[in-house]
């Protein structure tokens, strides 16, 4: 996987060796007003106009809403996106992942996902999932699938599963404060080509007021959101996922690409924010 250091094109690769934006636009908790529904369409076609082509929701977000929302979005626009969404543990049986994958479709308005994600593991056995997935993916109504929320262990056992192996991508937190998965389960995917998807990389906002990072963001004429943003992208196969629905934090987000972070800025940021030195337990918000 590749990621070059500082241009609008930043891309980075699945397994499979297709090529994905390493930022992209995030739905939660869009689709929960329906008043704010034209602004949220809004902020996801100023990204598209940006170039951030990939766009993450999932059934969970606003109750199916969220994926409301982005078909709004992509309306006429549908082959600039790399469109992902996920499915509930809930719904993770054999027949319950083609229900709730054509309830998507229909949701969204599209004939096909792009890369569809089990949204987290349920009691549902990992092999009944895999083999739906491979199902949606052999009649074409997703292109890709993948994972979300894995820890190592449970991507040891996925592997070992007939077509285990074909998994895409792993959407897991991170952030300059939620470091974990470094210690395992970023070499481990990277081993397999396999990118790690990372939800709230700033932190749901969080990072936008560090005052350690408002310093590193003064030398770059950014902002401190920015600064955390460009961090994750410069994580070899990292993509990530922030959701914004104010246009001018769309345009942050998109310019935030363009931020060459120095090896004085990332030694000072493992100051602030010091990598794992073991194992942790895999995060989730």
């Amino acid at each position: 996987m590749s990621s070059p250091s500082s241009s609008s094109s930043k891309t980075t690769t699945l397994a499979s060796g297709e090529v994905v934006p390493v930022l992209g636009q995030g739905t939660w908790m869009m689709g929960e007003d329906a008043r704010r529904a034209a602004d949220e369409v809004a902020a996801l076609r100023l990204g598209l106009d940006l170039g951030v082509g990939l766009i993450d929701t999932a059934e969970m977000y606003g109750s199916g809403g969220a994926e409301k929302v982005v078909g709004g979005a992509i309306a006429g626009r549908r082959d600039e996106v790399f469109l992902v969404s996920k499915v509930l543990p809930s719904n993770a049986s054999r027949n319950g992942v083609i229900r709730a994958c054509e309830a998507s479709l229909k949701r969204l308005h599209t004939d096909r996902i792009d890369l569809y994600l089990l949204h987290w593991r349920g009691s549902v056995p990992l092999a009944e999932t895999i083999a739906a997935f491979e199902e949606l993916r052999q009649s074409g109504k997703i292109r890709h699938w993948g994972v979300s929320n894995f820890d190592t262990d449970d991507m040891e056992e996925m592997a070992r599963l007939p077509q285990g192996q074909n998994a895409q991508a792993n959407q897991v937190l991170y952030n300059l404060k939620r470091r974990g998965i470094e210690f395992d389960l970023v070499p481990l995917c990277g081993a397999r080509g396999m990118p790690i998807m990372a939800y709230s990389p700033v932190e749901q906002g969080a990072l936008a007021s560090n005052k350690g990072l408002a310093a590193v963001a003064a030398r770059h004429n950014a902002t401190a959101a920015q600064i955390a943003l460009a961090w994750v992208m410069t994580q070899p196969g990292v993509i990530a996922i922030p959701k914004a629905t104010r246009l001018e934090h769309v345009r942050q987000n998109a310019a935030a690409r363009d931020i060459a972070l120095t090896a004085q800025d990332l030694a000072e940021l493992d100051r602030l924010f010091p990598p794992p030195a073991r194992k942790r337990p895999l995060e989730m918000i």
